[in-house]
């Protein structure tokens, strides 16, 4: 057992121990280490659009015995603030031992920015780096068309309908037009067929009605599945959904049981590939299913058209929607009654000579993401299009030799003879030639 004077001897040696922090001129000397850390070793941001700010992330930076100041500073493309409120390239502050820091993802461009946000101080020789990850997506202004407007037969409902709508008026920066449409249901249930649909557009100059896109309604149930339902690029028309605009919806639907339509927009911000686009109507067969091209018998319908191209054209494109209906007979050898089901080649020749092909085959029905139509027959292969889908939109570009000269455009189908045993057989089709130049441009002028 120590004695009294061992214990104050003991004592008096930590005393002179802990009184070591003085050096020989007596000033106090600091042994204990600077440490910071961070939280998080990266930060990924959602997809942000261009000009937009992001919402902020948090992360902790945590300090010892710092008692100068911590810089941060963010890379190109991120903000860094201490108060979630003042944000800019670079913050400087006296740390406490745990310090809230908020970083912001600013895109300016439309890109990916991988980059690194540095915290650094002078008491420490490694600087800490986090790790940023943010994708820059274009700026988008969006516009609501109709809204929840019920298409349908009897009920009171009417299987179309028209309205103007105020839509971007300045399309120098547009690069690309989405429409999205989305069908809810009533309460009792959507339409139990596959309904012939389109959307139009009103050209104010000729008052003609032009078919921007086609599609077709699922058995019984909406396009819920889709978060913006059905897709459409109508960027070819923004000669015309510009300003005021009238639209015109319109669903073969011949029941009570309404199908409820929105339509909205996209107007997607960018360099356009041309500033000037000039549309013209070549074939207008798309009223409804039955008012296209009779197939395999005789008509008057004439598919031979003359088209005036001005030599301003830097680009010269046909684009053609096309769906075939009826279940006419005979049968092909596997069993497919037209035109709905047999898969035919369509030809078109400029200047009498083939150009193009348009192949109304399988387009992958089975794989429709909506997948819900039960008990309806929306699993097997039409030709060319599917239940609850978008009918696709066929584009054939003209060689520019064709500019500033007057051609001859044939529409041709498959020969083919029905028996008239089955009904009748139709091709619904819409065909336009879009222009683009950077300079100002008339529409193509199309004649008989």
């Amino acid at each position: 057992m120590k004695t009294f004077l061992q214990i104050l001897f003991i004592a008096n040696l930590i005393l002179f121990s802990c009184g070591s922090d003085e050096n020989e001129s007596g000033s106090p000397v600091n042994n204990l280490t600077p440490s910071m850390s961070a939280s998080v070793s990266s930060i990924s941001f959602d997809n942000t659009m261009v000009t937009t700010s992001s919402v902020s992330e948090l992360f902790i930076l945590s300090t010892e015995n710092i008692l100068s100041e911590v810089s941060i500073d963010a890379p190109s493309g991120y903000s860094v603030s201490i108060d979630n409120q003042y944000f800019d390239s670079s913050v400087s502050f006296i740390p406490e031992i745990t310090n809230q820091i908020y970083v912001r993802f600013e895109p300016s461009d439309a890109t990916s920015y991988y980059s690194t946000l540095v915290i650094s101080s002078s008491e420490i020789n490694s600087n800490i780096n986090i790790n940023l990850f943010g994708l820059g997506i274009p700026l988008v202004h969006n516009y609501q068309a109709f809204q929840d407007q019920a298409l349908g037969f009897g009920g009171g409902f009417s299987q179309s309908a028209n309205q103007n709508f105020m839509l971007h008026d300045d399309l120098t920066n547009i690069e690309q037009i989405k429409m999205y449409l989305q069908i809810d249901c009533p309460s009792t249930g959507c339409d139990d067929w596959d309904r012939f649909a389109n959307v139009k557009v009103k050209d104010p100059s000729t008052g003609n009605w032009y078919e921007i896109a086609r599609y077709i309604t699922p058995y019984w149930v909406g396009t819920q599945q889709l978060a913006r339902g059905l897709e459409f690029d109508v960027t070819d028309f923004k000669s015309l959904l510009s300003g005021s605009v009238e639209l015109r919806i319109y669903i073969e639907n011949w029941t009570q049981k309404a199908d409820i339509v929105s339509i909205d927009f996209d107007y997607i911000v960018g360099t356009p590939d041309y500033q000037n686009y000039a549309v013209s109507e070549i074939f207008n067969l798309h009223s409804n299913s039955i008012s296209g091209i009779p197939y395999g018998v005789s008509h008057n319908i004439d598919l031979d058209k003359s088209i005036q191209i001005p030599s301003e054209a830097e680009e010269i494109e046909f684009r053609t929607i096309i769906s075939g209906w009826g279940h006419a007979t005979p049968y092909d050898s596997d069993g497919r009654p037209c035109a709905e089901w047999c898969f035919r080649s369509h030809n078109i020749k400029i200047n009498n000579t083939q150009a193009f092909e348009h192949y109304m085959g399988p387009i992958g029905c089975a794989s429709n993401p909506v997948s819900n139509q039960n008990p309806g027959n929306w699993q097997p292969d039409r030709a060319g299009w599917c239940p609850g889908m978008q009918v696709p939109v066929r584009t054939n570009n003209l060689d520019l030799s064709f500019g500033g000269s007057t051609i001859s455009y044939e529409y041709e189908l498959e020969d083919w003879t029905s028996d008239g045993n089955g009904g009748d057989a139709y091709y619904a089709i819409s065909t336009y030639v879009i222009l683009k130049s950077n300079s100002e441009i008339n529409p193509a002028i199309v004649n008989d």
